[in-house]
């Protein structure tokens, strides 16, 4: 089979990973093809939904912690190139009890890579934040290099600049298979025959479709978000409010403040996750979504319980243990993957998607990603 056009690279996915990805190549001056199924960008992920944290206190692990500096340093460069705001730095705080494992993470990794942060009392988070009412005995850890992340404009931005330096992308476009052709690739989609020299594979919740590696090794999952008007507009603005995460008895919830649209944002990691099937999914939030997420502002954000303004869904992909995939695919060298961002991700698009364009084009990388690799853990 000939195929329709040939690359040097082609990327399957143009959402946040894959759009960082092809931006990182093309600036190399490599002929790449981006190849997204809907529209860029869309709302069939996890990049959508007008928000996404920045903080650089994790409590994933302290690896993570150089990534996010980098991250942060590169979006600060994506901003400086196509003019636009990106990051609204508003500061981070992580709230729960005292004793709490994600308190006693953020501490460590903090401390462990010379992150300054302040500890705060609920009484002191009550004073600086008026939108909280917390627990007495609950702690804050506040840093204020963190904020959030404009993420569909992100996405936007990468493929604008990706487009600016000579990279190729093909929206509403959907790939049905690939293989190794030699030490290249052909890749078949419902529009056309490609082939190139290497392929990247960041296509979300589908990457387990488009990498049989990973099969067993992807957990699609259903989560809702929600705008909620606040009472007293001045406790939620960029200014008054950042973006936190909590860990109440209610359970956990992240949240942003009011940005652009009406009410501020925020959702809730379940206890019990809702597993789905990308390609069949319930994407419209019901009433109980509503009900069950506005347990926050009934009980500790009480200037901020007024009228719904907007609900979104969206899809977070899980891996087995928590942590994300990049790496080169173990039987193929010129394929390189991108997955399992478990929603928590889209932070890191910016360092990810350079750590692809290493891989792809000298088949190492100096970002830290040793703890993402692949071997030993599918």
């Amino acid at each position: 089979m000939t195929p329709d056009e040939t690359y040097e690279v082609i990327v399957v996915g143009v959402g946040g990973m894959g759009s960082a990805a092809t931006y990182h190549l093309a600036k190399r001056g490599v002929d790449v093809l981006g190849i997204e199924r809907y529209d860029v960008p869309h709302a069939h992920g996890s990049s959508h939904g007008e928000s996404r944290l920045l903080r650089l206190p994790q409590t994933k692990g302290h690896e993570y912690v150089p990534l996010v500096k980098r991250a942060r340093d590169r979006w600060l460069e994506l901003e400086d190139e196509i003019g636009w705001e990106l990051f609204v730095e508003t500061g981070t705080i992580g709230i729960g009890p005292p004793d709490g494992e994600k308190i006693a993470d953020a501490t460590a990794a903090c401390d462990r890579h010379d992150v300054e942060y302040e500890t705060l009392s609920a009484a002191e988070i009550e004073e600086r934040f008026p939108a909280y009412d917390l627990p007495e005995d609950y702690v804050g850890i506040y840093q204020d290099d963190g904020g959030f992340l404009a993420s569909e404009r992100a996405v936007t931005a990468h493929v604008r600049r990706a487009q600016a330096h000579g990279g190729t992308v093909h929206a509403r476009e959907r790939v049905l298979d690939w293989e190794a052709v030699g030490d290249g690739v052909r890749v078949r989609t419902d529009r056309g025959t490609y082939a190139a020299d290497h392929l990247v594979v960041s296509s979300g919740a589908w990457a387990a479709k488009h990498l049989d590696v990973l099969s067993g090794s992807l957990n699609p999952e259903r989560r809702v978000m929600i705008w909620v008007q606040p009472e007293r507009e001045e406790h939620f603005t960029p200014e008054a409010f950042p973006g936190f995460t909590i860990r109440v008895p209610e359970g956990s919830y992240y949240g942003f403040p009011t940005y652009e649209r009406p009410g501020y944002k925020f959702g809730r990691e379940p206890e019990t996750p809702e597993a789905i099937d990308p390609d069949d999914w319930r994407t419209e939030p019901t009433l109980q979504d509503d009900e069950f997420l506005r347990r926050l502002p009934e009980n500790h954000l009480p200037t901020g319980n007024g009228p719904t303004m907007g609900m979104s869904s969206c899809i977070v992909t899980e891996s087995v243990d928590g942590h994300f995939y990049v790496d080169t695919h173990p039987d193929y060298p010129q394929v390189s993957i991108a997955a399992g961002f478990s929603g928590s991700g889209f932070k890191f698009c910016s360092v990810i998607g350079e750590s692809l364009a290493d891989l792809t084009t000298t088949g190492d990388t100096d970002v830290p990603i040793g703890k993402f690799r692949v071997e030993g853990r599918i």
